[in-house]
């Protein structure tokens, strides 16, 4: 035990515990002059103020500042500048901004600031509530909230179902800010014990005209009744809900309503360029199949109507491999699953999604280029919100709608209702593909396939049959055998949701034949039900319709070609038909009389008008030939690869070496063409030389490598004799060479005198391998012959090197030529170390 400091009579020194305790007060002190500052500037902002146009510029506490710094967010957008201000002030808010506009933002940073300035911890309970539509939602909220609000001390959940009830209960009772979906929610304010709201400081709903329509209003009502009424609530959403009804039942005080985008002459954004096909029920499939085939390097998100549709989509897809990366995502499946193919479509480049409208509200993939509603949606909110989920904040996009013939007029009046421009535009018929005969293959391969087909019928039926809005769903005008077809079924599946309607058709059948007096009444048996009549090969060929034999040769006539660039279709000019979207969709072109008149004119008068630039054909060079353009024909001949390299030159065949260098293959010369390099042996003169140099400057590499050779082994033998001397006389060494300690374990470490008793006694310098010393027992060395002429050397190169042996041989001899000191006993005393060390010295 350490002994007290005796200058403090053996007293304790309290310093440190007191000095915390000031620290704490001075933090306190620190805080609430903090609190009270922001809480003056808040009181003194003007909502309506220009100058705010950065976070900064807001008076927010130190913490949510850095976080919205660390995260990259510094300017405000329309939204958040009208709506933060007021939700400052504790106004309640009910906000509505375009698609991609910073919503999530816009009632993140009053829910941080508002429990900041309650002084708000895990042991008071919830403070915040933030519900959302849709899991994905509420899972990119919370993502948000991790990044902005890293800096504070609240804790912080993510209720959205998908996990064990027991484990969430488990953490629910610490959290302060909550994110989840309404019906999770409700579910454990039901049945967890304990989970207190009555503190309830800011109720968020987010996509709010969804959360209150008729699919949550249960779930709301109920979720409403657990919470305080004295409470901030804020409202968020691209098309919000001013109903006094839906107010009423959020307890909603003296609202703000924040509208950034109500003045503006669209609804979506203005980088969002939309258009939208009349396609036919049964063609619908090889529409969308024809786009994904020309649109293969782009970011695809495809909205159908139901689960089921998704998956006999994504299925059949998947096995005819349109050549981009398929996905698909619905409500059935499981939550790691949904999380795991949100994820990899947001990181992906080149990928195509087939979703529901569980991904149409609030999700922020990055980068989507097309989103394609292959189904007509519900109302043009939800075409607003699909729309939505490209062309973010100042970003471009691209959506495309496919409409039924009889949902044309009707949903187009409900877009021009909520100010949504959209243009028609067609199918390019070479595009088309029809793939009905490959789904037939594979539903008959797969009976797994075939059963979901069945159930994407019945499912996208009862979709259209179920819609409330039958100006635009008119379900007795579908082509239901056509679109069971169009799926590879053999027939239309039974509908059971219309089983009185369709026993009521079939009961009547027969009289409504015989009242027509036509032909008609044969059709149905005596159980009413329609016969299947024989289709013979002359009702096959009645049945052709061959109005548009000569539609395409007109066209031609008419010069689409010439007009390409005004309709934007082919501005490029290259004639690559695969590249974008433009060859996909073609703009309705409308021809006034003045078009039709100069068409009818014919190409002559069109060059006549031109003057003497008609009269010069362009010549394109191709290689060392030229192709001259004088007509149509040719100029159609420039974008045909495969005719083009009939102009061009023949390419020379290469082969490749053992190193992998190309070489063209040798061809033996005309007669005629040697003669003319010269005669013959001076042609064979030359090369000779030059393999001569070749075969001297290998042969200086192989002397060098050699002599690196030799140098080598002899230092390798050098040390395999040492080891063995050391080892002789008792000296251990390890692998190395290094020497290890005597074998009689002298407790001192090694013998000083070890190393000067190792060396050699008795022997000459020099290398090993001449005559006297260890090398006399291998004989006398023969001496050296004379070396051969080669083939490519010279009598003068060959004196040249027996000169430069001889040199060589006598500069052995002086070093073989050294005094050998000789001893007539192995030294054992320092001194007479000593003296040999002397000796060798003075040598």
């Amino acid at each position: 035990m350490a002994k007290p400091n005796e200058k403090d009579g053996g007293r304790k020194q309290k310093h440190r515990p007191v000095f915390k305790s000031e620290a704490r007060s001075l933090k306190r002190k620190r805080e609430a002059e903090d609190h009270g500052k922001l809480k003056q500037a808040i009181e003194q902002l003007d909502p309506k103020s220009p100058d705010i146009k950065q976070f900064s510029d807001l008076p927010l506490c130190e913490a949510t500042a850095s976080g919205l710094r660390a995260s990259h967010f510094e300017v405000l957008t329309d939204i958040q500048r009208a709506a933060i201000p007021l939700a400052l002030k504790g106004h309640d808010i009910l906000g509505a901004a375009k698609t991609g506009s910073g919503k999530t933002l816009a009632f993140l940073v009053p829910v941080l600031e508002k429990l900041y300035h309650a002084r708000w911890t895990e042991y008071d309970g919830l403070g915040a509530l933030i519900i959302s539509p849709t899991r994905e939602l509420a899972v990119q909220i919370f993502e948000v909230l991790r990044k902005v609000g890293r800096h504070h001390y609240f804790s912080a959940g993510l209720v959205i179902g998908g996990k064990s009830l027991k484990e969430e209960a488990e953490r629910l009772g610490r959290m302060n800010i909550l994110v989840c979906t309404p019906g999770r929610m409700l579910q454990h304010l039901d049945q967890t014990a304990g989970f207190d709201v009555n503190n309830l400081q800011v109720l968020v709903l987010d996509e709010a005209d969804r959360i209150m329509d008729m699919g949550f209003q249960s779930a709301v009502d109920a979720l409403v009744e657990h919470l305080p009424k004295s409470r901030q609530t804020l409202l968020f959403s691209a098309t919000q809900s001013k109903r006094v009804s839906d107010l009423a039942r959020l307890s909603l005080k003296d609202p703000q309503y924040v509208s950034v985008h109500e003045a503006a002459t669209t609804a979506t954004p203005a980088s969002l360029q939309q258009s939208y096909i009349v396609t036919p029920l049964p063609e619908k499939l090889n529409t969308l199949w024809g786009f994904l085939r020309t649109n293969l390097k782009c970011k695809i998100l495809v909205f159908l109507s139901s689960c089921k549709q998704v998956r006999f989509v994504y299925e059949s897809f998947k096995r005819m491999q349109p050549g981009i990366p398929l996905l698909h995502l619905h409500g059935r499946q499981k939550q790691p699953a949904r999380l795991a193919i949100t994820q990899q479509f947001a990181s992906a480049k080149y990928s195509c999604l087939f979703a529901t409208d569980v991904v149409a509200r609030g999700i922020d993939f990055p980068a989507v280029d097309w989103v394609v509603q292959a189904d007509c949606p519900e109302d043009a909110d939800t075409y607003i919100h699909r729309v939505g989920r490209t062309a973010r904040y100042e970003s471009k996009g691209r959506a495309v709608l496919f409409l039924e013939p009889s949902e044309e007029a009707g949903f187009l009046k409900r877009l021009e209702q909520k100010k949504v421009p959209i243009r028609k535009v067609n199918v390019r018929e070479s595009k088309k593909k029809d793939i009905t005969n490959e789904l037939q293959s594979y539903n008959f391969q797969s009976p797994s396939l075939k059963y979901l087909g069945q159930k994407a019928f019945i499912s996208y039926t009862r979709s259209v049959y179920l819609q409330k809005d039958k100006e635009v769903f008119k379900f007795d005008e579908l082509d239901l055998e056509g679109f069971a077809a169009s799926l590879g079924l053999p027939g239309a599946p039974q509908i059971k949701f219309r089983k009185g309607e369709d026993a009521k058709r079939i009961k009547n059948a027969p009289r409504a034949a015989m009242l027509s007096g036509s032909d008609s009444e044969s059709e149905f048996d005596a159980d009413g039900k329609k016969k299947q009549k024989v289709r013979t090969k002359y009702d096959k060929m009645a049945e052709r319709q061959n109005q548009d034999v000569l539609s395409s040769h007109y066209r031609k006539l008419l010069g689409d070609d010439d007009n390409d660039d005004a309709n934007g279709r082919d501005g490029a000019g290259d004639g690559s038909d695969e590249d974008g979207d433009a060859d996909f969709l073609a703009v309705k072109r409308v021809l006034n009389d003045d078009q039709l008149d100069d068409a009818a004119g014919g190409r002559s008068g069109g060059a006549e008008a031109n003057g003497a630039d008609a009269q010069q054909p362009k010549v394109v060079k191709l290689g060392k030939s030229e192709l001259i353009i004088d007509s149509r024909r040719r100029e159609k001949l420039l974008k045909s690869k495969k005719k083009l390299a009939k102009y061009m030159e023949r390419g020379s065949k290469l082969v490749f070496d053992d190193e992998g260098n190309a070489h063209h293959i040798y061809e033996l010369q005309d007669e005629e063409d040697f003669a003319q390099e010269g005669p013959a042996e001076a042609l064979r003169k030359r090369f000779v030389e030059a393999e001569a140099e070749k075969v001297k400057e290998a042969d200086v590499d192989d002397k060098a490598l050699a002599k690196q050779r030799r140098k080598e082994k002899r230092e390798k033998r050098k040390a395999r004799e040492r080891e063995e001397e050391l080892a002789r006389k008792g000296i251990a060494v390890d692998s190395g060479g290094a020497r290890l300690g005597h074998e009689d374990g002298d407790e001192e470490g090694e013998d000083p005198l070890a190393l000067l008793r190792s060396l050699p006694i008795a022997g000459g310098g020099g290398d090993d391998s001449d005559s006297g010393g260890e090398g006399e027992g291998e004989g006398e060395r023969e001496p050296p012959r004379k070396k051969a002429r080669k083939w490519f050397q010279n009598e003068s190169d060959v004196e040249d090197d027996e000169e430069s042996d001889k040199k060589r041989r006598k500069k052995d001899k002086k070093k073989k030529g050294a005094k050998v000191i000789e001893m007539a006993q192995e030294p054992e005393t320092l001194e007479d170390l000593e003296a040999l060390a002397a000796g060798l010295l003075d040598e």
